[in-house]
């Protein structure tokens, strides 16, 4: 492989010269760009990217730390990201930890030495608070906040408003005994949406009623199973997210529970799924695009303002498995 030096022989000029041709740190005469270009191509030289992003202090890479690429709302937030990255030349380096607090630091550690310009974190874990609060380099925290914490910066949607949403919808169709399938409540996200069902619970005077599932199909079905055995009268279901209540759905239909005439449901994110299903899923929408181009923004543009946490409003999306009576 051709090395800078050789590229500057063939062209006569010297290898500072070739370096700005290639970086465009500074004007060079057009006949020399011309030469060195023309070089470049009889070489075939390929620059090392290492030794420039060091030079220039950036990769032009963004890391994305991701519990679960399974999670179609993540798969989503990743492309989301890729996209508004892509249009400023930037590249996505994706890693999936499985929600695992080791791994998380391991991907950071991997990405810190990339160079990489910045990380985006979504984590359930509290403990990497102060891990990420010391890192070299920026750390943008989406649809999780750690409490306590004003040195990183969040970009995530209003989970409390979208909860309080929920059940404030089941209520307006007539529903009577809501179960809310609340997530793990080590997740600020699913502590959020519990409380916004709950505080909606205490303002119309209807009695709390919950399940605890994690962000899974199979999960959302046995836990929708032991659901109908403890709460008989359930009329409607608010699911912590979309694959919850599509598993929710499933069960209903195989114990022959019609929907949306005797349980109505609602899921969360408003992940692709929802609406090609049948009947089509209702459900409180998080604006992806506008998350993940936000949190690639502000890695981009190297952001270092003041402000700390950026909220998106969460949307009701009425569809099929709900209507009012």
């Amino acid at each position: 492989m051709a090395s800078i030096r050789e590229v500057a022989k063939l062209a006569n000029v010297s290898p500072a010269t070739v370096s700005r041709v290639m970086n465009g740190t500074a004007k060079v005469d057009d006949e020399k760009k011309k030469r060195v270009l023309q070089a470049i191509e009889e070489t075939g030289f390929v620059p090392n990217e290492v030794a420039r992003s060091l030079f220039k202090k950036s990769a032009k890479i963004i890391g994305l730390i991701l519990p679960s690429i399974e999670n179609p709302f993540f798969a989503q937030l990743a492309g989301a990201i890729e996209r508004n990255a892509d249009k400023h030349g930037f590249r996505l380096v994706l890693c999936n930890t499985g929600s695992v607090a080791e791994k998380e630091k391991a991907a950071m550690q991997m990405l810190s030495s990339m160079n990489a310009d910045g990380i985006i974190l979504t984590t359930s874990n509290e403990e990497l608070r102060e891990y990420t609060e010391n890192s070299s380099i920026p750390i943008i925290v989406t649809d999780r906040i750690f409490h306590g914490s004003n040195k990183l910066k969040y970009v995530h949607c209003d989970h409390y408003k979208g909860g309080r949403m929920a059940a404030e919808h089941l209520i307006s169709c007539g529903c009577n005994s809501i179960v809310c399938i609340k997530g793990q409540q080590e997740i600020s996200s699913a502590r959020d949406r519990y409380d916004g069902y709950k505080d909606v619970c205490k303002e119309h005077g209807i009695k709390e009623q919950t399940m605890d599932s994690a962000y899974d199909f199979d999960e959302g079905m046995k836990v929708t199973e032991k659901l109908l055995d403890t709460y008989k009268d359930v009329d409607g279901i608010i699911a912590c997210n979309d694959m919850v209540a599509i598993s929710a759905y499933k069960v209903l239909h195989k114990r022959g529970i019609k929907v949306p005439e005797q349980v109505q449901i609602i899921g969360f994110d408003d992940i692709a799924l929802s609406r090609l299903i049948t009947p089509e899923l209702t459900t409180i929408s998080q604006p992806v695009e506008e998350i993940g181009a936000k949190a690639a923004e502000l890695i981009i543009q190297k952001d270092k303002g003041e402000q700390r946490e950026y909220i998106f409003e969460a949307k009701l999306v009425e569809r099929e498995t709900t209507r009012h009576k």
